[in-house]
């Protein structure tokens, strides 16, 4: 049986790699020995953590991309023979809003980056990830796509979306050399992800964690992902969620207030 190539001549991409998550992940899968190639929209971040990652003796390619761009992400799909791991974390939250007053653009546009943006991406590189021999496929969902809370419609449909993409593809390439990992996380505290969800308005992305002492980090989900990544070439983990403790469901949050 053909041994698999080491990580050190193999290639990862890591969608929305700018913040939170997505550089986090790519820090330690650069530190796991891959390749890692950074991909999002703000250039100056992703050339910053190039730059970090390569400094501290790994190896690291910034990319600017627009996941929701399919001419972009087809042109960035030919410059790679072979790609051994995608992670598609790319996406967000826009507004709270219950269904009856919900921004239609604003569904629209999670729609766009969680679910056809990750679709890009996986279309694109899936005959690479085929071609290392060896490949892994990883959507970085959330608990929203696998439970309602109220307020989180448009998300929720968006991150249903991204299970059931994982979930199907799964499926049909059952038999072919690549993996297909979820891993939804739940309460994570960022420095973005709730200040986007709320325009920016830092009192509102502040009352998501009131009260909770230890909300999951940016680094808690990417040594999830990057543990994932790393096992047997055999083992596939299907689903992997991960809440802090504190976090019973969507709804039931433990709070010292």
């Amino acid at each position: 049986m053909a041994t698999a190539p080491s990580a050190a001549s193999r290639i990862a991409v890591v969608t929305g790699a700018s913040s939170g998550i997505g550089a986090a992940t790519a820090r330690q899968l650069a530190a796991a020995g891959y390749r890692v190639v950074l991909t999002a929209r703000r250039e100056d971040r992703i050339e910053a953590l190039a730059k970090e990652i390569n400094d501290a003796g790994h190896q690291a390619t910034a990319y600017p991309l627009d996941v929701t761009d399919r001419a972009a992400v087809d042109e960035f799909a030919t410059a790679f023979k072979a790609v051994a791991v995608l992670v598609n974390n790319a996406g967000g939250a826009l507004g709270a809003d219950p269904v009856a007053t919900g921004d239609p653009a604003d569904w629209r546009t999670m729609y766009e980056t969680n679910v056809i943006g990750t679709l890009n991406l996986t279309q694109a590189l899936l005959p690479k990830l085929e071609a290392s021999g060896d490949g892994t496929v990883v959507v970085v969902s959330s608990t929203a796509g696998h439970a309602t809370y109220e307020g989180g419609a448009g998300y929720v449909a968006a991150k249903h979306g991204a299970h059931v993409l994982a979930e199907t593809l799964r499926l049909e390439i059952v038999g072919k050399p690549v993996r297909v990992i979820e891993i939804a996380p739940g309460m994570v505290r960022t420095d973005e992800f709730a200040l986007t969800r709320f325009g920016g308005d830092e009192e509102k992305a502040a009352k998501v964690y009131q009260g909770v002492a230890e909300p999951l980090t940016a680094d808690d989900v990417a040594d999830t992902i990057t543990w994932t990544v790393t096992r047997p070439s055999h083992v596939n983990i299907d689903l992997l969620v991960v809440r802090p403790r504190a976090q019973a469901s969507n709804t039931k949050v433990h709070r010292d207030l």
